[in-house]
């Protein structure tokens, strides 16, 4: 069996239905994974993404903030939700194909602009969550799983478009980096989409407030794709959909893909 997955931090899935539509025609992935959906479950717009294949679906809702869900071609079951850090927040959904594989969809907070947790309360709580994270994974060890999501850290020096100036900007300092890197080690995960394309500045957000985000290119890889050792080599052809970064009344996000033989 072969699967596309992508993951789309898609902000507001209600007021860009028609931009996850045209994904599902253009690059028709067999599972979609959105974050900040911004939407009750009740109120995601399923009728014209069935219409396109996509029967199945798992989710967390909020009205206004947040919210992951989990849109398939594929019979697909819910496999769970955590409450990470207690904030009460839609920001994790799992859901378990026929062939065994685990999909989690995350959506880690952002972390606000102080990278201070004693002056910021958002950076305090980021940094709970991916404790929480971390501690989940150590004591329920993942097999034949795939962690997708915004997870709103840029871990690498050419994951940001510029390291020096961003090592003080919330989502690429070292504090934060050094948490992602103990969530990952806690569940042996790997990161997929660089084990493909391993060389050179990767990005998949881009400011709004940059007006001219393609020629400036001052991006981040936010989104990210990971996979359990006993499927990583399963994995293939990943990529960024940079494109759509560009399409009309975008994400600030752009979609990243990748394939698995399983």
């Amino acid at each position: 069996m072969s699967f596309t997955l992508a993951t789309w931090n898609i902000n507001s899935v209600r007021l860009r239905e028609g931009l996850v539509a045209r994904l599902m025609r253009e690059e028709a992935p067999d599972v979609l994974c959105l974050q900040e959906c911004k939407s009750p479950v009740d109120k995601i717009p399923l009728e014209q993404f069935r219409a396109l294949g996509y029967h199945h679906m798992v989710a967390r809702g909020q009205k206004g903030y947040n919210g992951v869900a989990i849109l398939s071609k594929l019979p697909i079951e819910e496999a769970g939700a955590e409450d990470f850090a207690m904030l009460g927040h839609a920001r994790h959904i799992a859901g378990r194909l026929e062939n065994g594989v685990t999909i989690h969809n995350f959506y880690v907070p952002a972390g606000g602009d102080k990278p201070n947790r004693e002056i910021n309360e958002k950076f305090g709580q980021k940094l709970d969550y991916l404790a929480e994270m971390r501690d989940h994974f150590h004591a329920n060890a993942p097999e034949k799983a795939i962690l997708v999501g915004d997870l709103n850290i840029a871990p690498r020096e050419d994951d940001v478009w510029d390291h020096k100036k961003l090592l003080r900007v919330v989502s690429h300092t070292p504090v934060e980096v050094e948490a992602l890197a103990q969530t990952q080690d806690s569940g042996k995960w790997v990161d997929v989409t660089r084990a493909h394309i391993p060389d050179g500045n990767l990005y998949s957000w881009w400011s709004y407030r940059s007006p001219d985000w393609d020629g400036a290119d001052k991006g981040r890889r936010l989104d990210h794709v990971w996979a359990t050792p006993d499927i990583v080599n399963a994995a293939h052809s990943s990529r960024i959909l940079r494109p759509v970064r560009g399409w009309e009344q975008p994400s600030d996000h752009a979609p990243v893909l990748a394939t698995f033989d399983l």
